[in-house]
């Protein structure tokens, strides 16, 4: 896919392939993130030293991404340098040799990242949640990262193995955005990926999402730290479900952006609880969670609670006002020309467009979809997500529910 641009003489390259982490074994949580960190350390043709030369020669940074569905490499170049970095991305992505002493130093510097993972409140409770919430193994109850005692047992063979069986040209989407006649950045592409012949893996096929019936509650103690960090969250929705604007534009309301919406100016500005609190949908592929986040001092954990419990139960009873709707949509639309600034930006619109088939001129339909949305429509999201008797709750810090 590419959409020429030439306002700057720049061009932003997003290779995104289905191999996230939902595909990692399951007896091997965070190869595919371990796989991230090695994957540029040298190919076929070009050692590790080669191809940081190559990049940082022409002031490139490459950022390589793991989600749950997607493994990317993204980076902006000079539109001069467009062929020869695009063919260097297909030699990494393509052919990566992952030397044995690169996979040692970069499964040191993830167990390291895992370690100071787990001496964190919010992730400790974040990751809990998320658990929770997706039981029995189910991948987007996984850690990302993994564990210490999965990534030190993961091999060069079984990363081999785990590039082999799922990365495929089947599996690739490519965005080119800037300076480039779109016809061009097609035949680059061609050229680069065209004689990439191998047969994809079979599609992983994700577990079914049992909403929560009852209300859960865990504590992690962690009595040497000076905040408590909270995670709250339900499943809700699939992306391609009708309801999703109804939800979006409920979850804006309700605090996606924190002190603009009901739980920030609440929790956070009217009693003076919380030193953060928002809300995030996660719709997927599978039934994403919508989760609320807080960080609160220890003696306010049993308070700030309550307020999102009577923020939960107020929201799903009498639901939005035609104030807050109205401003949520506007709000959505008005930001959309500021994601669409530059090129990066419209290369991960149009990535997101591509992963959810959501089609090419979904920026031109989005604005009425997001009209068409109902205060009946959004108050019945609200009820149909929203309920605090079945809430997973995790606490983590320095508290104990026995004081």
């Amino acid at each position: 896919m590419a959409k020429a641009t030439s306002k700057t003489p720049i061009v932003a390259i997003n290779l995104a392939m289905r191999a996230g982490s939902i595909a990692d074994p399951a007896d091997a949580p965070g190869a595919t993130w371990l796989l991230s960190r090695v994957i540029d350390r040298g190919t076929a043709t070009r050692w590790a030293a080669e191809v940081a030369e190559e990049l940082d020669s022409r002031g490139i940074t490459l950022t390589i991404n793991v989600s749950r569905h997607l493994f990317s490499l993204v980076c902006t170049c000079l539109a001069e340098d467009f062929a020869a970095v695009l063919a260097l991305l297909g030699d990494v992505l393509m052919t990566p040799s992952l030397p044995e002493a690169e996979i040692a130093t970069r499964k040191g510097e993830v167990i390291t990242a895992i370690r100071q993972d787990e001496d964190n409140p919010a992730v400790r409770a974040t990751e809990s949640l998320m658990a929770l919430l997706y039981p029995n193994g189910h991948p987007y109850g996984r850690r990302t990262k993994g564990s210490v005692e999965s990534i030190e047992t993961l091999t060069r063979e079984r990363l081999s193995r785990l590039h082999a069986e799922r990365f495929a040209p089947g599996g690739l989407s490519a965005v080119i955005v800037g300076d480039v006649d779109a016809s061009r950045a097609r035949d680059e592409v061609i050229r680069v990926f065209g004689d990439w012949r191998k047969s994809s893996s079979s599609p992983l096929v994700l577990p079914p999402v049992t909403p929560a019936t009852s209300r859960r509650r865990v504590v992690i103690s962690m009595m040497n730290k000076a905040q408590a960090d909270i995670a709250y969250g339900f499943t809700t929705i699939t992306r391609r479900d009708p309801a999703y604007y109804a939800f979006w534009l409920l979850n804006v309301a309700f605090g996606q952006y924190a002190l603009g919406g009901r739980l920030g100016d609440s929790i956070r500005e009217r009693q003076g609880m919380a030193y953060y609190v928002s809300s995030a949908l996660d719709a997927n592929l599978a039934e994403g969670p919508l989760t609320i986040r807080a960080g609160v001092s220890p003696v306010n954990v049993d308070r700030a609670l309550a307020s999102i419990d009577e923020e939960v139960a107020r929201l799903a009873a009498d639901g939005l006002t035609a104030k807050e709707l109205d401003e949520s949509r506007r709000f959505l639309i008005g930001s959309m020309p500021r994601a669409l600034e530059t090129n990066a930006g419209i290369a991960n619109f149009l990535q997101n467009e591509e992963f959810f088939g959501l089609g090419l001129d979904y920026d031109v339909r989005l604005p009425a979809l997001l009209d068409a949305v109902t205060l009946d429509d959004v108050n019945a999201a609200a009820r149909r997500a929203l309920d605090a008797g079945r809430a997973t709750v995790v606490i983590a810090g320095p508290y104990d529910e026995r004081a």
